[in-house]
């Protein structure tokens, strides 16, 4: 018990933030995927950090803007940098542009995902009818 005590003592914000980041890929899943991560987050951190690399910045844009644009969300921060990731083809680092984007929820975020589940429950109930 009191290792856990020390661990929880030595744990920074930066770990805590870390819970509400989505790293994503642009091959691995499906856009919606990350949208509906987003939206989850969102829920349950009340902001969420989506993260890309190289090629997948495009697709980070397109999940903030989709969530902007349904009025989930709004901007808090957009961060870019380089950073230097290990080519093992190459045997040298090659840099890669990195983002980072920070959204919060919006004033009715919580009011648009209840409509939303509520059209979804009804949705279900005439199909099943």
């Amino acid at each position: 018990m009191e290792e856990i005590t020390e661990g929880l003592n030595n744990l920074n914000v930066s770990d805590i933030q870390k819970r509400n980041r989505i790293q994503v890929s642009n091959t691995k899943k499906p856009l919606f995927f990350y949208v509906n991560l987003a939206k989850r987050y969102m829920q349950q951190y009340n902001e969420v950090e989506l993260s890309a690399l190289g090629m997948a910045i495009a697709t980070v844009v397109t999940i903030a803007e989709i969530l902007k644009n349904n009025g989930l969300a709004v901007e808090k921060k957009i961060m870019t940098s380089t950073v230097d990731i290990k080519d093992d083809s190459r045997g040298r680092p090659v840099q890669k542009a990195k983002i980072e984007i920070l959204l919060g929820k919006t004033e009715n975020f919580d009011e648009l995902m209840a409509a939303a589940a509520e059209e979804k429950e009804n949705r279900e109930v005439k199909e099943q009818s």
